[in-house]
């Protein structure tokens, strides 16, 4: 007797076992000679890598023997060409995974997101296609809440302004008189990840923290949350913690400004076209924002890799000394590369293995 175990998957094949059972009896005296051969065809993933990340996400999925392939070079069309050979990917943003690239992909399985923000992808194209997306923002939640708060204190404190003159020989102590968190309203925007890394870290600070978001019953000891039309009457500091949609994008504009009941400092470290910059220039040439502390900006090219726009907005942005403009790296820390990347693995292996 022969039986073949052939699941007809198409990957490596492993021979499991050849039994042969020889002059085995049955009651009646008779002698069964039975062959069994067993041939299985074990399905393995193969991966392509198109971004550098941690190292340890090329060893933990060798280590499962995945199949890893790395690309951090072809251009869109090349990587769109071979793309039906894979059955994941693992990006933080290099190149778009729009509809056309999706629908190329006959074979993909998940897309891995080294990060926060999936506005690289198309979703809705994605989840029709059932392709499983995957992020990671539980990895740089807390490099993105601790600069919120290093940014806050260097504005409101004036400390690089007045580290700046002392080196330059300029000794002012009136002109860099600070303003405290403590007793301020914060408002965040948006309360998943980021937003309660940060409202954890100001309630240290003696803050109020408030937060709006679209999710109801997400108060915590750390904030409260309430309408976006109290969020605008009370907050002192607005900071946004939300990814970029087609409901989210240019959310700070001259409305919203003009409807904030106090003053107030404004904080971005989620996406720079959630601001409708004009507006926020003019708010800070007006007062209305006492300062800005900017982690991005409208004008980052998609790949957050450098600024594809010079204008005089942003060149008012780079010469204000109420505006702290760094290059997209709120979310930048050595020990979050290594947490983003091993929550992107612990994913994967959870779904596939």
């Amino acid at each position: 007797m022969l039986l073949i175990l052939d699941f007809q998957i198409k990957s490596i094949l492993f021979l499991y076992s050849y039994n042969r059972i020889k002059n085995t009896f049955i009651p009646d005296g008779n002698s069964v000679i039975c062959e069994i051969v067993s041939v299985i065809y074990v399905y393995i993933m193969k991966i392509l890598l198109l971004d550098k990340n941690h190292p340890l996400i090329t060893e933990q999925l060798l280590a499962k023997n995945f199949i890893l392939e790395e690309d951090f070079t072809s251009p869109y069309d090349e990587v769109c060409n071979k793309i039906e050979n894979y059955d994941g990917i693992i990006i933080r943003s290099r190149i778009p995974l729009d509809q056309n690239f999706l629908e190329k992909a006959k074979n993909l399985k998940f897309i891995a997101r080294v990060g926060a923000g999936m506005e690289n992808i198309d979703i809705p194209v994605a989840e029709k296609l059932g392709i499983q997306l995957i992020n990671s923002p539980e990895g740089n939640r807390d490099s993105v809440a601790e600069h919120v708060l290093g940014m806050l204190l260097l504005i409101m404190n004036r400390l690089f302004i007045a580290s700046q003159e002392v080196k330059n020989g300029i000794w002012k102590r009136e002109e860099n008189r600070g303003d405290e968190l403590l007793g301020k309203t914060v408002g965040l925007i948006g309360y998943g990840n980021m937003g309660k890394a940060t409202a954890r870290r100001l309630s240290g600070f003696g803050c109020k923290v408030i937060f709006y978001d679209i999710l109801p019953g997400l108060s915590d000891e750390f904030a409260t949350q309430v309408t976006f039309e109290e969020l605008k009457k009370s907050s002192e500091v607005i900071s946004l913690h939300i990814p970029l949609t087609s409901e989210t994008h240019d959310l700070i504009d001259e409305v919203f400004i003009g409807e904030m009941k106090n003053d107030f400092y404004f904080v971005n470290t989620a996406r720079g076209k959630n601001v409708e910059t004009k507006s926020l220039v003019n708010a800070l040439k007006s007062g209305k924002v006492k300062g800005a502390c900017l982690d991005v900006l409208e004008y980052e090219k998609s790949s957050f890799e450098h600024l594809e726009t010079e204008n005089e907005d942003l060149k008012y942005l780079l010469d204000s000394e109420n505006v702290i403009v760094t290059p997209h790296i709120a979310g930048w820390t050595h020990q979050s590369k290594e947490k983003l990347a091993q929550f992107i693995v612990d994913k994967i292996v959870a779904s596939y293995c």
